[in-house]
């Protein structure tokens, strides 16, 4: 296949130079555009005419060198004619670089633009220095190249400054300019970008792309900041930056890190959507008005945030870390199921980000928990300490918390398994702690059998205690309640009265005792089958007693003796106690074992089988009457405690 031919430029809408126009290939030379009172640009004019129209211009003259081709020194003999001898800076009127070339070194530095100006489709081959120049009219750089790097820095821009479609191939710095109309960087292309400390009235960068670090540190927006559909290959920091108008991130997408840190959002009723590949910071930002966040990333940190109004976060993929956070009205945190649209389009795309899609919160100390509601997040790794008002935190949809380790361990030299519940991080924290477990790698996670280590692990000063863990599981079990999930607060009952058990300090020696009972018969009211277990063993070992001492060997027949004294008779009728005879052999019968299962099943209820008993068969009855109908109450406590609704 033959490789089409390179499209010609046509010729330019101005009279243009032609200087070196070849008609057999269609080239249409040099564009620049005549001077005026000659056929040529001033790139080709006669030494004597060129110096005789730059003896002509005064500072603040209006110039016109569209498609000029401009050397360094040419463009500094044009500079120096419009030189104000006062200010010793070049003073332009009118200017008119379209589609202009400048070779080498450019330096605008200083320069005063009295009107407007236009550098559109302009090619910059070299370093391009803008810094402190004055654009009082309206200036275009519209489709403009810049080749190396381009110096904006401490420019006042009083019109609308226009440069879309740019492309900056070189870093380009606008630190500290101020424009006061709109800003316009649509469809620009940047290498690397500074606007830290810039002054925006209206800015628009829709469909920017920026390569390399995009630094908006500290910029300020009065009205309007688009970034819609922008892409930040690199890191985009707008730390300290504040946006008092609309902001629209919607669909942007960072490769890099997102900062937000101590920015502050005074008019956003969104942020987002948005795509980060790495972790979205807003640490220290304030959100001033009702706000909704969309974020797809790894990570979304908020420590310190203020929201001073509602707001509602829906997450993909990320672990969100609300760590003193201040929420002055309600905020919900969600997981929202399929990937963001922005403005009708299709599905962002969300290749930068791997693994499930859910959102997993990793602090919420410091925050006060009463304007928070979590919905379809994962708690397995949440930091609950130091949280306030836990009792009123909302958890709404499918929560999911860290589960005990599997498989067996031993309990000195008996081997166990633990019981399958619900759990906090921090207890998983104090049971690494005590089990000695060794330091993890940072983001490694402990194998099944083992609890999970804390960030200050095996430090015990920073590590909660089985007092502060269970306040913990008193207020999330209040939680549940609260919310008529009867279920889902037993696990936190039963972790709180497994703290209490374990804390020397601030339980007394009688109490853990009462609870290690309570733990050992029903596991704390909530396991019906150790409760049933235990009913079982002890109905089997009355009978067992029953049998061996309690049942008499035969029952004993009733006495009727009598005495007739003349015409009357006494009659007096006794029943012999009865006797317990024979060796074990006769003791062990299928016909005792009736018996006494009979008289264990009534003791379960409460009532008395009429069997006759052996003085120790009494007392063996009156202790299982009281055994046994409260296993019976803890078995039926635990079910009801996993039905109730």
């Amino acid at each position: 296949m033959s490789t089409p031919p390179a499209r010609t430029p046509s010729a330019p809408s101005w009279p243009h130079c032609a200087h070196g126009a070849d008609p057999a290939t269609g080239s249409v030379g040099c564009r620049g555009i005549h001077v005026p009172g000659h056929t040529v640009c001033l790139a080709h004019l006669s030494d004597p005419d060129r110096t005789a129209y730059l003896a002509g211009l005064t500072p603040g003259a209006n110039i016109d060198h569209r498609g000029t081709p401009f050397t360094r020194r040419l463009l500094t003999t044009l500079l120096d004619a419009l030189r104000d001898p006062a200010t010793r800076t070049p003073n332009l009127g009118k200017a008119l670089f379209s589609e202009a070339q400048f070779s080498g070194a450019v330096k605008f530095d200083g320069a005063q633009f009295s009107r407007f100006v236009r550098f559109d489709g302009a090619q910059f081959s070299g370093h391009a220095n803008f810094n402190g120049a004055r654009f009082s009219g309206a200036a275009d750089f519209s489709s403009t190249r810049f080749s190396r790097n381009a110096w904006f820095g401490k420019n006042p821009w009083s019109d609308p400054a226009e440069f879309e479609g740019t492309q900056f191939s070189g870093h380009v710095n606008f630190s500290k300019t101020c424009f006061l109309g709109r800003a316009e960087f649509g469809q620009a292309q940047f290498s690397g970008a500074s606007f830290s400390q810039a002054q925006f009235a209206s800015a628009g960068f829709g469909e920017a792309q920026f390569s390399s670090l995009a630094g908006f540190g500290a910029a300020q927006f009065s009205e309007e900041a688009y970034f819609g559909m922008t892409r930040f290959s690199g890191d985009g920091v707008f730390d300290w930056a504040q946006f008092s108008g609309d902001v629209q991130f919607g669909g942007a997408r960072f490769s890099g890190i997102a900062k937000f840190d101590l920015a502050r959002f005074e008019g956003a009723s969104s942020f987002g959507p948005m795509v980060c590949a790495s972790e979205v910071r807003l640490s220290g930002t304030v959100f001033t008005a009702p706000v909704t966040l969309e974020i797809a990333a790894q990570k979304v940190i908020c420590e310190r945030t203020r929201w001073e109004s509602t707001a509602t976060i829906r997450l993909r993929y990320a672990a969100v870390d609300l760590n003193h956070a201040v929420l002055s009205a309600p905020v919900a945190v969600t997981a929202h199921p399929v990937p963001f649209t922005y403005l009708g389009s299709p599905p962002m795309d969300e290749s930068l980000l791997a693994g499930a899609a859910g959102v997993r919160v990793a602090s919420v100390q410091g925050v006060d928990a009463a304007h928070l509601v979590l919905t379809d997040t994962d708690l397995t790794d949440c930091l609950f300490s130091g949280a306030f008002h836990l009792d009123q935190l909302r958890l709404e949809g499918r929560t999911a918390f860290a589960s005990v380790p599997t498989g067996w361990h031993y309990r000195g030299i008996w081997p166990a398994l633990w019981t399958r519940r619900r759990t906090l991080v921090e207890e998983h924290h104090w049971r690494a702690q005590i089990a000695r477990q060794p330091v993890l790698p940072p983001g490694e996670t402990p194998p099944p059998g083992q609890w999970r280590t804390g960030p200050h692990h095996p430090d015990t000063a920073l590590t909660p205690d089985p007092e502060d863990v269970a306040a913990l599981y008193r207020q999330l079990r209040k939680a549940f309640e609260d919310g008529k999930n009867e279920p889902g607060a037993a696990d936190f009952y039963y972790g709180e009265c497994e703290m209490r058990r374990h804390d020397r300090t601030g339980t007394p020696k009688g109490e853990r005792r009462l609870l290690w009972g309570y733990w050992l018969l029903s596991g704390y009211g909530l396991r019906a089958s150790r409760a049933t277990g235990w009913l079982l063993a002890a109905m089997s070992l009355t009978v067992l007693l029953l049998v061996g001492f309690g049942l008499p060997t035969h029952d004993p027949d009733p006495a009727t003796t009598g005495t007739l004294r003349g015409s009357k008779i006494s009659l007096n009728t006794s029943t012999p106690a009865p006797a317990l005879n024979g060796d074990w052999d006769q003791r062990m019968t299928w016909e005792r074992v009736e018996k006494g299962t009979r008289v264990a099943v009534n003791s379960v209820i409460f009532r008395s089988s009429g069997q006759n008993l052996t003085t120790a068969g009494t007392y063996i009855e009156m202790a299982s009457r009281l055994l046994e109908p409260a296993l019976l109450a803890l078995a039926v406590l635990a079910i009801r405690g996993r039905i109730k609704r």
